[in-house]
């Protein structure tokens, strides 16, 4: 009689597969799998305002989104920057709205937002 102690041989190498397969998959999603649109809103004396919206675009929930703005001079080198959370949670093809300050200072030629912060999780999973 087979060991009945830890499933089928098929459910271990299903199991084994999952765990196997997990870390990879989450591993290979990166900030690339967000769309990120943006317009500089105002400025005050002190701070420029950016606002934009963040969609997920990865087949998997992402947790604590956060993206970075920054103020460039002429040559691409980072003058300030500002960060922002944009959501606790951002579920595939979901777009989230954010508004980020950076601090004004002399010398800004452009700007650049970039999602900075996330990380890539397994939750109610959905089909399309």
């Amino acid at each position: 009689m087979p060991d009945q102690r830890f499933g089928s041989p098929s459910s271990s190498l299903l199991l084994l597969l999952v765990v196997i397969a997990l870390p990879v998959l989450a591993h290979a999603q990166s900030a690339q799998n967000f769309r990120v649109t943006w317009n500089v809103e105002k400025s005050t004396p002190t701070a420029t305002e950016i606002t934009g919206s963040v969609t997920n675009e990865a087949r998997l929930e992402a947790f604590d989104v956060y993206v970075t703005a920054e103020a460039l001079n002429d040559k691409g080198k980072v003058l300030s920057r500002g960060l922002t959370h944009v959501s606790p949670l951002l579920r595939p093809n979901a777009t989230e709205p954010f508004v980020a300050k950076v601090p004004v200072v002399p010398g800004t030629a452009s700007y650049r937002v970039v999602v900075s912060s996330f990380r890539f999780g397994l939750g109610s999973m959905q089909s399309p």
